[in-house]
């Protein structure tokens, strides 16, 4: 079978048309459960943006972060993420997905420990470097996971629900942060991995994989438990993919290449967009524009991103993805380029204006214009995110799990969440760099709505599946 053939593009298994709907609903359960690991990796990125305010706060004997430091602590996560990312690749074929999934608890669970325990800098960032060892793979092994779990009416929203579990976790973080200080913050974040390691447990494997590894009885039982009922699935040969493997020699062909250059491409501008920067640094960001209340605003952008992310996982398989991203890079566009406008209008007035209260009672009296623009942050924040919710988050990590030939989907998807967390690691490490190289706020904000725009130019977007 060579990589062009038609057949190499259906699903491994499929239903007849005339019993698409299941019988089971446990594999609704299999899903969530390997969604926790999109929810912890989203609680250890939203980590940072609480708990490094805090740390900025914290006196001796607790390790304290200076400005370098801080974006140290936000940025190695992605650094450990790239790793997992290659790991994550060489474990998704060897080890399988169900067991690739249980792995990843443990650098999780021990990441959190350590940053719990912290006594120094340095126990702070192994902690955070562990916890994003284990983002990397799960960020890779869970939407393949769900993908070939699921049967092709629902793949689209089970996929999309990758993210939701992402943004769920990230809100998790900013509104414990808000009660909790960052050694407690840690403690919680042990505790959606390990349940995710006792629901997995009790999980099967991928009936895909157990057809790679020519155990078709043992898939037939996957299928039983799943989705209620074996009968009526079909799967094309799967020996000659098996015995092949990946060779560079394969990249020849357009099968091959094409969706290798879209899933790259795709990661390298979702990170190139700065939210992943956005969101380790929400309360920063806020803090920059002098708010009183930084981390209610944070929990205000985390509530929109979950409802927009929520809102594309339902309407994805009937908008298309090629109509969201597009609907996405223009919201984005527009929310950036107001974002860079408020720091501009607000820069170097004295006593900024934006320093107000988000809890403040509705007045009937005239509101001064500077909270106007002070609301103006606020919902060009919001704006970004839910842009970005609906499009440019959800669907690279959904067309990554769909777009692969069965036979390079580990290497291929391991180089595509190198490329995603390389680039979210530059980002983010820079951030601070760039709030000052750039010419400040304004002129960061202004160079992230360009290159949002040169999203709706990218020639990817038509040869997308609709």
């Amino acid at each position: 079978m060579t990589p062009d053939d038609p057949e190499e593009t259906q699903p491994l298994l499929r239903p007849p048309d005339h019993s698409s709907v299941p019988r089971s609903r446990r594999g609704f359960l299999a899903a969530f459960a390997a969604a926790l690991g999109p929810l912890s990796f989203g609680f250890a990125l939203g980590y940072s943006s609480p708990a490094i305010p805090s740390l900025r706060r914290a006196v001796t004997p607790a390790p304290r972060l200076d400005d370098e430091a801080a974006s140290w602590f936000g940025a190695v996560v992605t650094l450990g993420a790239a790793a997992g990312g290659v790991l994550g690749g060489w474990l998704l074929d060897r080890a399988g997905r169900k067991l690739s999934l249980l792995l990843c608890t443990v650098p999780f669970v021990l990441g959190f420990a350590v940053i719990t325990g912290a006594q120094n800098v340095l126990m702070l960032l192994g902690g955070r470097l562990l916890t994003g060892l284990a983002c990397g793979v799960a960020s890779l092994v869970a939407p393949v996971y769900i993908s070939e779990i699921a049967y092709p009416a629902v793949r689209g929203l089970l996929g999309s629900c990758v993210q939701l579990m992402v943004v769920i976790g990230i809100l998790l973080a900013y509104l414990a942060g808000w009660v909790l200080e960052w050694r407690w913050l840690a403690v919680l974040g042990c505790v959606p991995p390990f349940l995710m390691l006792l629901l997995m447990c009790c999980m099967p494997e991928t009936p895909r994989f157990l057809l790679t590894q020519h155990k078709r009885q043992e898939a037939m039982a996957a299928l039983q438990f799943l989705w209620g009922s074996e009968q009526g699935w079909e799967e094309p040969p799967v020996g000659a993919e098996h015995q092949q493997g990946f060779q560079l020699a394969l990249l020849r062909h357009p099968g091959i290449y094409k969706p290798f250059l879209i899933g790259v491409s795709l990661m390298a501008f979702q990170q190139l967009s700065g939210v992943n920067a956005v969101m380790f640094y929400a309360e920063t960001i806020f803090e920059e524009a002098k708010f009183k209340d930084s981390s209610l605003a944070s929990i205000i952008v985390g509530v929109i991103q979950v409802l927009f992310t929520a809102v594309a996982a339902l309407i994805m398989d009937r908008a298309g993805r090629r109509l969201l991203l597009t609907l996405s890079g223009v919201i984005m566009v527009f929310s950036a380029s107001a974002f860079g406008t408020y720091f501009k209008l607000t820069q170097n007035r004295p006593g900024n204006s934006s320093h107000v209260d988000l809890l403040a009672p509705v007045s009937a009296q005239p509101v001064d214009a500077s909270v106007g623009l002070a609301w103006l942050a606020v919902g060009s924040m919001c704006l970004f995110i839910a842009g970005f919710a609906v499009g440019w988050g959800p669907i690279p990590w959904l067309l990554m799990s769909e777009i692969f030939p069965l036979q390079v989907k580990g290497v291929a998807t391991g180089v595509c969440v190198l490329t995603n967390w390389l680039m979210a690691f530059l980002v983010t490490k820079e951030f601070s760099s760039l709030m000052v190289s750039a010419g400040g706020p304004p002129a960061l904000w202004s160079l992230l709505a360009r290159l949002c725009f040169l999203y709706l130019q990218c020639p990817f977007h038509f040869v997308l599946c609709p």
